[in-house]
């Protein structure tokens, strides 16, 4: 079973759907840790609601990134970690520690990627006039929102839309096909080929 670690910044509902799909048997994952670059993240109660130890530092309490992503690979690396899933975690890797986990790093992102990388998705996709969005999760490389992808799920854009009710129907999918591929790569059934996923 692999051993899982998130990353979060903010109020952790993928978080949850990752730690309630492996609850209920649907991933063979051990969840290990939850690192937040905010000691106040309400993701961190999250992980203490279902047992999974929580670390919340600040990097400017650790005198800035160098400083807070040696401690993460520190801290990664001391719980042997297999797999690490960013959930809302709204850091840029540095390119030390993609190397170091090289196509063991997930992500989702609020968009059909490559569509409307970045902040603000579905205000983006609002703004552009698009009919259908949704959502990818894919590996990290060392770009932004630039991996290769693993899965997506489309959500189609309506009439009366905000960026707010938008992102609420966009998350919903996140909820369903993030822990999806996350059991796929703890089964080893994800491989990386250039710019394509194969799932076998």
């Amino acid at each position: 079973m692999i051993r899982l670690a998130v990353l979060v910044s903010g109020r952790g509902s993928n978080l949850e759907a990752i730690l309630k799909a492996v609850a209920a048997g649907r991933v063979a994952a051990q969840p290990v840790l939850v690192m937040s670059d905010n000691p106040q993240a309400p993701a961190l109660q999250i992980a203490r609601d279902h047992r999974v130890p929580a670390l919340g530092v600040s990097p400017r309490a650790l005198g800035g990134r160098e400083a807070f992503f040696r401690l993460v690979e520190d801290t990664l690396v001391d719980a042997r970690v297999d797999l690490i899933a960013l959930a809302g975690f709204m850091r840029l890797l540095p390119s030390r520690l993609v190397d170091r986990f090289r196509w063991r790093i997930l992500n989702v992102h609020p968009s059909l990627l490559p569509a409307f990388p970045g902040l603000d998705a579905p205000r983006q996709a609002l703004e552009y006039g698009v009919r259908v969005t949704g959502c990818t999760v894919h590996f990290v490389d060392e770009g932004v929102d630039t991996g290769p992808i693993v899965l997506q799920a489309a959500v189609p854009v309506l009439a009366d839309d905000t960026p707010e009710t938008l992102a609420t129907r966009i998350r919903r999918e996140e909820h369903r096909i993030y822990p999806e591929a996350i059991r796929l790569l703890a089964e080893g059934r994800l491989v990386v080929d250039g710019r394509r996923v194969r799932i076998v």
